[in-house]
């Protein structure tokens, strides 16, 4: 279960897609230690008002509220009185740790029931704190949510659109078993899965109905909240404590399966670096063929996005980004232009 194949696919020539992949695995947590990684994860504490949802919880960092036992993520709901609260959880998050943008999400969860228990798996947009951003302008990605004892999930986004824009779907589930929620995620659309099979999908092909808060970084959370507006508060027959089981955590980035592959003359899409071998900035040179939404990112060798150098839409013609490479290690880079329906991956070579 807990083993897989790691393929890291790295282009040094050009590109064109064909049909998306999300195979490169970019980032995970499989929970397999004996505590929270807290180079991972980081708490989000208190209870915030009920989080603008009149949640009855006080979120804590404690072990009892959450901690990894044989293989799992266990987030665990109480009914205790702490912090003025008679309920306590956890809710986790990557903010400031780890951010994405776009790729394949996914996590395999087993969920608990009971009226008034509201298991989530979710994103934010990476600027849910800039002045003048909060929610909803930040966006939102809800990859799995459950309430109370019902039959179905619910996957939907957030955004706004001259005021709180949402759109959703949801699904047959019984998430009382262990079940893989997932988005594919690119810059056309955002589609949810439950093992494997797609029940939905928003559009966001060129920012359409103001989803552009979709083009940006966005960063994972993971609580289990007790109460609140949408499934109502604990009865007698909720049953605590209560637990969500997190079995691991996997994104994937965007590889592509190819219609060509060409040198580093090819006429379509050119794009260049110079200087290369360079410290510490190089100027990337490139050709958008049409007014489209373009994505410049700069990855290690591991596959870690270090850097975005352009996200939104460009006009059609000439562009230069530069990319500083200081405080980075010597070594191999890449940078993967994203342009429309076009995309191109190369090789950078940092030497001090």
């Amino acid at each position: 279960m807990k083993s897989f194949v790691f393929i890291l696919f790295l282009f040094v020539f050009f590109c064109f897609q064909a049909k998306a992949q999300f195979t490169q695995l970019v980032w995970s947590d499989e929970f397999d230690g004996t505590s929270v990684n807290k180079s991972n994860w980081v708490f989000e504490t208190g209870n915030n008002n009920g989080w603008g949802n009149n949640e009855l919880e006080y979120y804590t960092s404690r072990p009892d509220n959450a901690t990894v036992r044989d293989g799992n993520l266990m987030i665990i709901a109480k009914k205790e009185n702490y912090g003025g609260k008679s309920y306590t959880s956890a809710r986790m998050k990557t903010q400031g740790l780890h951010d994405f943008t776009y790729g394949k999400i996914e996590a395999r969860i087993k969920a608990p029931v009971g009226q008034g228990i509201w298991p989530a798996f979710w994103m934010l947009g990476k600027s849910v704190n800039q002045s003048g951003v909060g929610w909803p302008k930040c966006g939102e990605i809800d990859i799995l949510e459950h309430i109370n004892s019902v039959s179905v999930v619910n996957g939907t986004i957030h955004w706004d659109n001259n005021g709180h824009a949402s759109y959703g779907k949801t699904t047959t589930c019984d998430v009382t078993k262990y079940h893989v929620y997932g988005i594919e995620w690119d810059t056309k659309a955002i589609k949810w899965f439950v093992d494997g099979k797609s029940y939905g999908e928003a559009s966001i092909a060129n920012n359409i109905n103001s989803t552009n808060e979709f083009h940006a970084p966005f960063f994972i959370l993971l609580n289990l909240a007790v109460g609140g507006v949408w499934p109502g508060n604990p009865t007698a027959t909720t049953a605590f404590p209560d637990t969500l089981f997190v079995d691991y955590v996997r994104v994937y980035g965007l590889t592509t399966g190819t219609s060509s592959i060409e040198g580093e003359n090819t006429k379509q899409g050119v794009s260049q670096n110079f200087p290369n071998p360079f410290y510490p900035k190089t100027t990337i040179s490139f050709n958008v063929p049409t007014k489209s939404f373009v994505s410049l990112k700069v990855f290690n060798a591991n596959g870690m996005e270090v850097s975005t150098l352009a996200s939104g839409e460009l006009t059609a013609g000439n562009h230069e980004r530069q990319w500083d490479a200081s405080g980075l290690p010597s070594g191999i880079y890449y940078y993967r232009l994203q342009a429309g329906d076009l995309m191109e991956t190369k090789k950078l070579l940092v030497q001090r």
